[in-house]
């Protein structure tokens, strides 16, 4: 069986971000299996440790209070610009804030995201599965499944959820890909943010004027008095990027993984009770997000030996941590039955992926129906020739060109 090739060799990106067709590059895996610590460049001027060990992320990401995500580049002494936002300022970016801010916020979003109310939208995202299915028939083979499958779904379904009208989608869907692309020019990014921040803004006022059934419209109708319109902009940027680009490059990626296994393809395609874990395993094996934003360190602590001081930076690598042999054994292998640990490709603590029960439906919807729809799905392109979108910040393929 062959392994993944990326279209550029590893060492063009900043070591964080380094992949080797499925997982993390092999100099990734030779930190997390060295003693002690590394430090790595940042955008943000000073290093940053990078934490690669399973034990050690969980334990970061767990430690809100010794590990800081609402910090500002004014804490660093110096740095003017924060890298991290894709638009706007920090306000209603879960990813860049502390309790108490970043409790109220979660605590209002919450019940819009559990597994009950997820549920409830599980027959429309059947729908648009069904849908997009119905029109790759009609197409006929080849077609890139990225742009007419992994792509749209994930997209629409959250625009249906935050109430983004049918005939804004593509232009948003264009939008987000390239503000995820870490190779464009700091200028052309910040173009990107501020057509995306005009954009978000007359969302929340269309929908201050005229409230629907949305997430927006509930937040605003339960609680008006408590969210600012910055807040609400907030929101809405960070759920339509979080839940439109991770899904979608995970149905991408997870495509080509599973037709490059075909056994474990045949368990997904004809077991129903084999599909929630193999999404599990999926989103172990693959883990799109390769971090998040680094932590600031506000005490001194320990990891193995090195000691992290505090007003330090400290990075972490998602996919060298759910590669980990602590974690599971052959952890580099695609096993779809196999019952691993807890994996991290959600992230871990306070700020565990608010969607993730809806992340987790829409892919044990989508690969089960795309499999049983066209059973004889293959690449319709050479093994090698698999396009992956090394460049971006969510990790996956820039294209996917199918047969059946």
């Amino acid at each position: 069986m062959t392994s993944a090739r990326p279209s550029v060799p590893a060492t063009d990106r900043p070591l964080t971000l380094r992949r080797d067709g499925f997982g993390p590059a092999p100099d990734l895996a030779a930190v997390r299996a060295q003693e002690g610590l590394i430090q790595v460049p940042t955008p943000f001027g000073p290093p940053a440790w990078l934490l690669t060990r399973h034990a050690d992320v969980r334990r970061m990401l767990g430690d809100a209070e010794s590990f800081a995500n609402g910090w500002t580049p004014a804490d660093l002494g110096g740095a003017t610009r924060d890298p991290r936002q894709l638009t706007g300022d920090r306000s209603g970016n879960l990813l860049a804030l502390d309790p108490p801010d970043h409790t109220r916020l979660r605590r209002m979003l919450t019940p819009e995201f559990t597994v009950r109310r997820m549920r409830r939208l599980e027959p429309r995202i059947v729908e648009i599965v069904d849908q997009h299915l119905d029109a790759l028939e009609r197409h006929g083979p080849p077609t890139d499944l990225v742009a007419h499958y992994a792509l749209p779904i994930p997209s629409l379904v959250v625009c249906e959820l935050l109430g983004v009208p049918p005939a804004d989608q593509e232009d948003f869907q264009a939008r987000t890909g390239r503000q995820l692309d870490v190779s464009l020019p700091d200028d052309e990014r910040a173009a990107l943010a501020a057509d995306s921040l005009a954009y978000m803004q007359d969302l929340v006022a269309r929908a201050r004027r005229d409230p629907g059934e949305d997430m927006l419209g509930m937040l605003i109708r339960d609680h008006d008095e408590d969210l600012t319109n910055a807040e609400l902009v907030g929101i809405a940027n960070l759920l339509l990027v979080a839940g439109h680009e991770t899904t979608s490059n995970m149905l991408g990626l997870g495509t080509l993984a599973l037709l490059r296994h075909p056994d474990q393809l045949a368990l997904v395609r004809d077991e129903p009770d084999a599909v929630p874990g193999a999404v599990e395993e999926l989103l172990r094996w693959l883990s799109v997000v390769n971090s998040g934003s680094p932590r600031l360190a506000t005490r001194d602590v320990e990891f193995d030996g090195t000691v992290i001081r505090r007003g330090d930076l400290v990075s972490f690598n998602l996919p060298a941590a759910n590669r980990d042999p602590a974690l599971t054994d052959d952890p580099d292998r695609l096993d779809v039955t196999r019952k691993a640990g807890t994996h991290v490709g959600f992230g871990h603590g306070i700020h565990h992926c608010l969607g993730a029960p809806l992340a987790r439906m829409e892919m044990r919807v989508a690969f089960p129906a795309l499999l049983r729809r066209f059973p004889d799905l293959r690449l319709a392109c050479a093994d090698d020739e698999v396009p992956f979108a090394v460049h971006k910040a969510i990790y996956g393929l820039e294209a996917l060109p199918v047969a059946w």
